[in-house]
């Protein structure tokens, strides 16, 4: 049996899942969790990661540098769970863990989009039209 996905919306669907469960061989594992983040909030996110990081000076090694829209990411998601994760490197040096943003749920995604634009607003970055949802 290959792997099935059941958007419970409806009735109809949720009797599908429960028949499907109830039909399937020994062994098998089913996961009921909240749905993942849209491809329209991703793309929003990366709108506002970009202009992020093309605006805003980090203190990076003790220096002010710009960096790239993976490590805004990485520092934006340490701050929505309030935490830092670091990790020694293979060959010194530490690595700042961050989370991964294609696990979140709708909700934590828009948590992370209002923390990303409420930290670049008081930074003074001015959004493109992608970043406030907008077609450019």
């Amino acid at each position: 049996m290959e792997k099935q996905v059941f958007h419970l919306v409806s009735p109809i669907v949720r009797r599908n899942a429960a028949h499907a469960i109830a039909n399937v061989p020994d062994g098998y594992r089913c996961e009921i969790r909240p749905k993942t983040r849209t491809l329209a909030q991703n793309d929003l996110l990366w709108s506002v990661l970009t202009d992020i990081s093309k605006q805003v000076d980090f203190v990076v090694n003790g220096e002010l540098v710009k960096v790239s829209p993976e490590e805004v990411k990485d520092i934006l998601t340490a701050g929505l769970k309030r935490e830092t994760r670091m990790a020694m490197g293979i060959d010194g040096g530490m690595v700042i863990l961050g989370q991964r943003t294609s696990k979140m749920t709708v909700r934590q995604l828009s948590e992370l989009v209002e923390l990303a634009h409420a930290f670049g607003s008081q930074k003074g970055v001015q959004w493109s039209p992608t970043s406030l949802g907008r077609d450019a």
